[in-house]
């Protein structure tokens, strides 16, 4: 049986998030759902985009010094229990092997969750001197968490690829200044590849990665009025290198603790640009990041003369697009306007389109998916203006995504308006006085909202809650 036309793009508005984002995940061949529940397959077009995410950061990582290396996926159980605050922050989250075939496991085995208690029993061999200090290592992997009942695809899921870094150094200030570097990493990887603004902050000591001295974050602020993490860096403090046992002697002989931080992104990147960008109309990306660039649509006749004269100058047009991601969308079998939504559907944010008048003139129409703007440009001046267009395209994404932060921000003094700028689905900028118990009190009078992140701005007025002096600019707002 035939698909009706109207099955085949994204039949829910984006005001339902969560319809059109399961709609448009799957309808633009980006992931497919397995029968585990939270894993899922990446799809071509989605890794792809991961592929620019890895490039970029792994260029930036190293130019800094940074060396990759990779280390087991199960962890034992004796190494994972070392640093008690961790273990206990992550417990619930923890997956367990405990037989092979039809033996059982002496020590039940981990399935990583992070790696630290993986990484650190290494550490402890590797570093003896000073100069063996700065040790930076990064790895891409997979993780698995299982805490959670209700994953979303690309944003909350149980197995996800990411960069985990794991540094150790001889003082503080150095991790410090390296925690903070990073940070600034993850805000270029969102502005230059995904053309999103972040937040940067510091989160509360109760949103903290568990066992660590401070949680450095970039958190976004996605059109479903939510927030997400987006990348995160921590000051692990002596902490863990007291656990594993990680020390040095230094210059004077001395022996003392390292210093450690770690530091991710993952593929909860990906969902969040789609979420950010796209539309009723399906998949909406920066050319940084999209598979294919631009899409040439010949709009073929009945007459085959014409017809293969239209197919050629398709193929010149790509030749002189070198150094772009192009598609010859030639399928004789489709409409022009099955075509045109089908791309538009996939994000390609340029699609050329050239018939028989286009031919006669030398000309091509161009068509933008981010505005749905089209103009008539001569063959001659394409190459020059689809090379600005890719350029222009990623910063309109990023003013808009800019602007709908702006827009969307609420400064709040008391409860009341924060609860009410809350309910609005909007993010709110206030001050607390840096009690849990007001940040407690905060969620749960919120419906659910909660300080994101501390900012550096300085607090000059009264704790939204208690009324008491503030000692922090915070961020509140719902989150996934």
């Amino acid at each position: 049986m035939k698909k009706d036309k109207k099955e085949l793009g994204i039949t829910a508005e984006k005001d339902d998030f969560s319809d059109w984002y399961t709609q448009l995940i799957q309808k633009a061949e980006l992931v497919e759902y397995t029968s585990v529940s939270g894993c899922y397959i990446l799809r071509p077009r989605c890794y792809f985009i991961w592929e620019q995410v890895m490039d970029y950061f792994d260029s930036l990582i190293k130019q800094d010094g940074v060396k990759n290396a990779y280390f087991p996926l199960l962890i034992p159980e004796s190494n994972l229990t070392k640093e008690k605050d961790h273990i206990s922050g992550f417990n619930p989250e923890v997956a367990w092997v405990t037989q092979t075939g039809d033996t059982k496991l002496k020590e039940r085995l981990a399935i990583r969750p992070t790696s630290e208690s993986s990484m650190y029993p290494a550490y402890s061999k590797w570093i003896r001197s000073w100069r063996d200090l700065p040790l930076r290592l990064n790895q891409w992997n997979n993780v698995l968490r299982w805490e959670f009942k209700n994953p979303v695809p690309l944003i909350r899921f149980r197995e996800f690829l990411w960069q985990e870094g794991h540094s150790a150094f001889s003082n503080e200030k150095e991790a410090i200044k390296e925690a903070e570097k990073m940070l600034d990493f993850y805000e270029k990887v969102y502005k230059e590849i995904y053309a999103i603004p972040v937040i940067k902050g510091v989160k509360t000591d109760k949103e903290k990665f568990a066992g660590a001295d401070r949680t450095l974050t970039t958190e976004i602020l996605l059109p479903s009025g939510k927030v997400a993490q987006a990348g995160t860096s921590h000051n692990l403090g002596q902490n863990f290198s007291k656990a594993f046992d990680i020390k040095f002697k230094d210059a004077n002989g001395n022996e003392k603790y390292v210093w450690q931080n770690s530091w991710g992104l993952s593929t909860r990147s990906i969902g969040i640009a789609i979420m950010m960008h796209s539309d009723d109309k399906g998949l909406v990306l920066s050319p940084k990041i999209a598979q294919e660039q631009v899409v040439i649509v010949p709009i073929l006749q009945k007459d085959d003369s014409i017809n293969k004269k239209i197919i050629n100058e398709t193929k010149k047009i790509k030749k002189t697009l070198e150094h772009i991601r192009v598609l010859i969308d030639d399928r004789e079998d489709l409409s022009p306007g099955f075509k045109f939504n089908d791309w538009e559907m996939k994000g390609i944010p340029i699609r050329i389109e050239i018939g028989p008048k286009d031919f006669k003139n030398k000309t091509v129409v161009i068509a933008r998916r981010d505005t749905k703007t089209k103009e008539s440009i001569k063959i001659t001046e394409l190459k020059k203006e689809v090379k600005n267009l890719l350029e222009k395209i990623h910063e309109n994404l990023y003013s808009k995504a800019k602007k709908h932060m702006k827009e969307n921000t609420v400064i709040v003094k008391n409860m009341k308006d924060l609860i009410k700028a809350i309910k609005n689905k909007k993010l709110v900028k206030t001050e607390w006085c840096e009690s849990q118990n007001c940040e407690d009190f905060i969620k749960s009078k919120s419906g659910g909202a909660k300080i994101i992140c501390k900012i550096k701005e300085k607090a000059n007025g009264k704790c939204c809650y208690c009324g008491k002096k503030a000692k922090h600019i915070v961020y509140v707002a719902k989150s996934y």
